[in-house]
């Protein structure tokens, strides 16, 4: 704990877990006393009739709804504005997200716009906190990614290409439900981004200087669910039990960073989605080796245990060379899992590394990452990994 002798732990989200468990909607709806629902999702769960096996357990309870599918990649602005737009014009009352982190950071920030007005730019970190609280929010994950079910954090892109965060407790969703029946089937491309992502979280999360006794516990189990259950889910499209532990590991590992924040794989990874759409978790997934490579020395004991976590034999081998196994056990699960194996081949070009190491710099997370950075490092960084 670098940062801080002392520490606060907050997670007011309610879960529930299992196979089946959107049957569970209908009363938490008739519990919250709300009317009518706005559906948060994108088209493509809509076309895969995904979205329909949750409006079929509301259209047999009578509960109303609404559904925005607009939602994009790296969501825009655009996607946060119409999205408040038919909340208001619809008269909903409560918002349900059906996706992926795109989907809940859009309803996040569209539940501010909804009850708090103005820009959501006037809401990124570093001009003014959201007020107040948001309209009750219930998230059903779709991918085993970006946790966003239970973080204080939503990140949208702005019309420059920077992806700005919206942060703190009053965007933290009320209730979040993992059904292994809603994400048994990723195609394989979602699922290894989406997995590698969680890993992201849990690993960067482990190694941020403001880690505590509680995170740390959440990370490393949350680093050993998905590196025993990646492989399986993805290769797999009836795999409830690996798809299960894949969704309560991305969720550890988010109740974890959301008390830590990340570090350096994701001060980068956001420019290379705001610039270029690079998948936010392929982008992760290529930086994460290089960057571990990049802290090891910075804390080598941590990284020893994160080793140990991924299933690697360290005994007989000292803190740093320990330290190396867990780089190369990331990389191996990478590697199966089909993950690009440089920016350039996912879409970034290197023309755009100086203005992606500009915007990196702005972000939070390079003041906890555990090895001090500036803005040489992150280009020489960037440039091994195209």
């Amino acid at each position: 704990m670098a940062f801080q002798d002392h520490f606060s732990y907050y997670g007011p989200t309610r879960l529930i877990m299992g196979r089946g468990t959107i049957g569970n909607i209908p009363q938490i709806v008739n519990e919250q006393q709300v009317k009518k629902a706005q559906i948060v999702t994108d088209r493509g769960l809509v076309q895969a009739g995904v979205v329909a096996r949750v409006t079929e357990i509301l259209d047999k309870s009578h509960i109303a709804y609404s559904i925005y599918d607009g939602v994009e990649p790296n969501p825009p602005i655009r996607n946060v504005e119409a999205c408040a737009a038919q909340y208001q014009s619809e008269n909903c009352d409560f918002l349900l997200a059906i996706g992926g982190g795109s989907s809940m950071d859009v309803a996040k920030t569209s539940g501010v716009l909804v009850n708090h007005g103005g820009k959501i730019t006037d809401y990124f970190i570093g001009e003014k906190p959201v007020p107040g609280p948001i309209p009750f929010l219930l998230c059903v994950p779709t991918t085993y990614g970006t946790a966003s079910e239970v973080t204080p954090f939503a990140v949208i892109t702005d019309d420059n290409h920077f992806k700005g965060t919206v942060a703190g407790p009053h965007v933290i969703p009320d209730v979040g439900i993992l059904d292994a029946d809603m994400a048994v089937a990723l195609p394989l491309p979602i699922a290894a981004a989406t997995g590698m992502d969680a890993l992201t979280h849990a690993i960067e999360s482990y190694v941020s200087l403001m880690s505590n006794p509680i995170s740390e516990g959440m990370a490393l189990h949350a680093i050993r669910l998905i590196s025993q259950n990646l492989r399986q889910a993805a290769y797999s499209d009836h795999n409830h039990e690996a798809t299960q532990n894949m969704l309560i590991g991305s969720t550890m590992a988010g109740f974890a960073f959301s008390q830590t924040r990340l570090g350096n794989v994701h001060a980068m990874s956001h420019p290379v989605g705001g610039h270029y759409d690079v998948p936010h978790g392929i982008a992760n997934s290529i930086l994460l080796t290089r960057i571990m490579a990049y802290n090891r020395y910075a804390c080598p004991e941590k990284f020893a245990t994160i080793a140990i976590a991924l299933g690697e034999d360290v005994d007989g081998l000292s803190a740093v060379d320990a330290s190396v196994l867990a780089v190369e056990a990331v990389q191996n699960l990478s590697d199966d899992v089909g993950i690009p194996a440089t920016l350039g081949e996912a879409g970034a070009k290197a023309e755009g590394i100086h203005v992606m190491a500009e915007d990196a710099m702005k972000s939070g997370n390079i003041q906890v990452n555990p090895r001090k950075t500036t803005i040489k490092d992150v280009i020489a960084l960037y440039e091994e990994s195209m």
